[in-house]
């Protein structure tokens, strides 16, 4: 005691911490004086206070909350009701963020402190804790923890909705979809919904069914007529806004083109032509393309907007998403554009089945008329590569260009730029061989290694027969026959010059056996005749 001089007994106890404690009077100011003393030496600490200025209250007690569908009314009691306290409550909104809110009101039994700008049925986690007005040292222990629930308000916001819809005989069957908007909430626990349509024209009685929480889509059969579609969320309060879609009147089928899309690593990049006249524009497509329950998707976006980058969890690579894109004035719907692509194009599942459909010694024809370059393939079909070789060597074919396998060998290639061509003539062929060969389609993803080869053999060159008849059997059939007619030949071509002892004239009667005569050459009449005027024979004659 600073201003009495008396020491007061102070009983020290050390579990976590040493602390000592003694009872006070009216005395408001103390001089404290801590000693701490071993073997080695001593050391002491001092501190002068003001007891009124060292409050540390006990913990708020006994909370209890009145609360609407946005406020909340939380009271509770102090065990140091002479002192003014100053409180802080604490709140933990459902995203886990913290909250404070500082409190003075304080009447005769209890404190209080109204949170507001709350959601509806939403839980929130609140505990106070309290210090003194005047002097502000520390804060009390906390309060036991609450959890309190807003009440229920009516659901907020709109339903996002879309629609399917199927031509059938007679009208049209009309699958209907919706999800929670980001700007939607429940505000209740126990939801449902209200499906009601009517015909957009004549007024007529409208239909309605009721869905609960677990449905988020269901089918109705309309008319050919346009009609008007409302759906809204509901739950013990009241009902939301309604959001509306209107059916157009049932007309032929409008073919559109697909055009091809690119998939980047995030997603699937769609563009479209805007046009000034809508006020939204959604795409929507199937996360599982091949399943009868395709879950359909849709996402809307602003007039502005003319790209968009769809994402989803359920994109695979080699699987082909298709997209439809609508514009949207005064809830109804016009489809614009289709795309069609993959979040990334992977090689071809199979090799397209190859047949022989004409084959000569110089050139073979082949034909994959039955290849599909649809949907079920995994990635879009760019074209084709015709790989060949002979069997025991490289291939320079002409007009070819060089393919390198892994084993160093060479194949011949040819390259089909239009997937729609399906149907080659591989031509420069050496007769009377074999060649392997293959056809690969390639993607966007490229192709599959070459493990598989088919074989064809060219046949013999006839036209080599004919030549070789030409040129050596036919001269030796004209040898032979000229050696077989050479008599005859030497004859036609070669005539022997007669001799007089041959004459026939000899055989004349006046010609006898041993009997000399000249003939003289005005007995007959030659056909020709020549004179040599050689000197010596004119002599002799």
């Amino acid at each position: 005691d600073r201003f009495s001089r008396k020491t007061v007994l102070c009983t020290v106890s050390c579990l976590k911490q040493c602390s000592c404690s003694w009872d006070i009077d009216q005395q408001k100011i103390y001089n404290v004086t801590v000693t701490v003393e071993n073997p080695l030496g001593k050391k002491t600490a001092m501190d002068v206070f003001n007891i009124t200025h060292r409050i540390y209250p006990a913990a708020p007690f006994q909370l209890w909350d009145a609360c609407t569908d946005t406020e909340i009314t939380l009271y509770w009691k102090c065990r140091n009701r002479e002192i003014e306290l100053f409180c802080q409550t604490e709140v933990l909104q459902p995203d886990g963020k913290v909250e404070l809110h500082n409190s003075s009101e304080v009447h005769l039994h209890f404190s209080k402190v109204t949170l507001s700008g709350l959601q509806p049925y939403t839980d929130y986690t609140v505990r106070v804790h309290c210090a003194a007005a005047g002097h502000f040292w520390r804060w009390s222990e906390w309060s036991e923890v609450q959890t309190i629930r807003t009440r229920e308000a009516a659901p907020s916001g709109k339903l996002d909705i879309w629609r399917e819809i199927t031509p059938v005989w007679g009208g049209q069957n009309v699958t209907l979809f919706w999800k929670h908007a980001p700007s939607f909430r429940a505000n209740g626990g126990s939801i449902s919904y209200e499906v009601t349509w009517e015909k957009a024209e004549d007024g007529s009685e409208p239909e309605s069914v009721s869905l609960s929480s677990v449905y988020n889509s269901t089918r109705i059969s309309i008319g050919t007529h346009s009609y008007r579609i409302s759906i809204m969320a509901k739950n013990n309060v009241n009902y939301s806004l309604p959001s509306i879609l209107i059916i157009p009147r049932a007309t032929g089928i409008k073919e559109l083109e697909e055009g091809q899309v690119n998939g980047t690593d995030d997603g699937i990049f769609i563009t479209w032509e805007p046009k000034p006249v809508y006020d939204s524009y959604i795409i929507d497509w199937c996360n599982f393309p091949m399943l009868q329950l395709c879950d359909l998707q849709w996402k809307r976006f602003e007039p502005n907007t003319s790209s968009a980058l769809i994402n989803s969890a359920a994109f695979i690579p080699g699987v082909r998403y298709s997209f439809r894109v609508y514009g949207s004035v005064a809830n109804r719907a016009s489809l614009l554009e289709k795309k069609t692509g993959y979040l990334r194009e992977l090689p071809p599942l199979l090799d397209p089945t190859v047949e022989k459909v004409g084959l000569t010694s110089n050139a073979v024809t082949l034909s994959w008329d039955s290849y599909p370059t649809n949907e079920s393939q995994s990635g879009f079909v760019r074209g084709y590569h015709v790989y060949m070789s002979p069997v025991q060597e490289d291939c320079s074919l002409k007009g070819s260009k060089k393919h390198v396998l892994p084993d160093n060998s060479v194949l011949c290639k040819y390259t089909i730029d239009n997937p729609e061509e399906k149907r080659y003539t591989v031509k420069h062929l050496l007769s009377n061989t074999k060649y392997k060969l293959v056809v690969k389609a390639y993607t966007g993803g490229g192709e599959t290694p070459i493990v598989n080869f088919i074989y064809v053999d060219t046949p013999f060159n006839s036209n080599l027969l004919y030549l070789l008849v030409l040129l050596v059997i036919v001269p030796s059939l004209v040898a032979a026959l000229c050696l077989w007619k050479m008599k005859w030949v030497k004859e036609c071509c070669c005539p022997a010059i007669p001799t007089p002892n041959k004459s026939k004239v000899l055989s004349f009667k006046e010609f006898k056996i041993g009997s000399e005569k000249v003939l003289k050459v005005s007995d007959c009449v030659p056909d020709m005749l020549t004179v040599d005027k050689k000197k010596g024979e004119a002599q002799k004659l």
